[in-house]
């Protein structure tokens, strides 16, 4: 997993409240292998004329401004794969479904929630000016719009770490492979019927 520290980069505006996994990522685009990219099936059926996300204005953006309860619905890891391979790497809204935050984190993605008011004053400042960047500090945990103000958001530490660190669940569970392996010695010679081929 890539690491996450800052990150300065174009953010779109979407101004949609209750976005839900299904709209990130349509449920019969989930048979497809996800090395055909996922992030072709992004919003797919919700691009209609004038979608932000079909504006050249906001090409490359890396960080999309949206509305309340943001990835709700269903428990789809494919609405996370979806973002990441369209390019994004954080997403900011005044509140996440939960599981879909949890997702988020284990891969990569960052989910800042900050007060509707400043979400809301957010997304028209990236409206009057298509294609203004924000600038994201994880580390300090501040965000700064185009108008230079800075906000500063919360973040469960251990999540923090991991996405500071690029840590996803395997990266983890090897930071611990020395335990493993001498667990899995000591096994081996207490229980050896356990073991395959011993």
């Amino acid at each position: 997993m890539e690491p996450f520290v800052t990150l300065t980069a174009a953010a779109v505006p979407l101004d949609i409240a209750n976005i839900d996994t299904d709209q990130l990522l349509p449920a019969r685009f989930l048979k497809k292998p996800r090395s055909a990219g996922y992030g072709n099936f992004l919003f797919h059926d919700e691009r209609k004329p004038g979608f932000p996300l079909d504006d050249p204005a906001y090409a490359g953006a890396a960080v999309l401004v949206s509305d309340r309860n943001f990835g709700c619905g269903s428990s789809r890891e494919g609405a996370v794969y979806a973002l990441v391979d369209g390019g994004f790497r954080c997403v900011v809204a005044p509140s996440f479904g939960d599981i879909f935050a949890a997702n988020a984190a284990k891969n990569g993605l960052l989910t800042i929630t900050l007060p509707e008011e400043a979400v809301a004053a957010l997304r028209r400042q990236l409206q009057e000016a298509p294609g203004a960047s924000v600038t994201v500090d994880l580390p300090a945990q501040t965000l700064t719009g185009p108008d230079g103000r800075a906000l500063s958001f919360a973040i469960d530490p251990f999540k923090k770490e991991c996405l500071v660190e690029g840590l996803d669940d395997v990266a983890l569970t090897l930071r611990h492979q020395d335990a493993i392996d001498a667990f899995d010695r000591t096994d081996a010679e207490a229980r050896p019927w356990v073991v395959p081929g011993a």
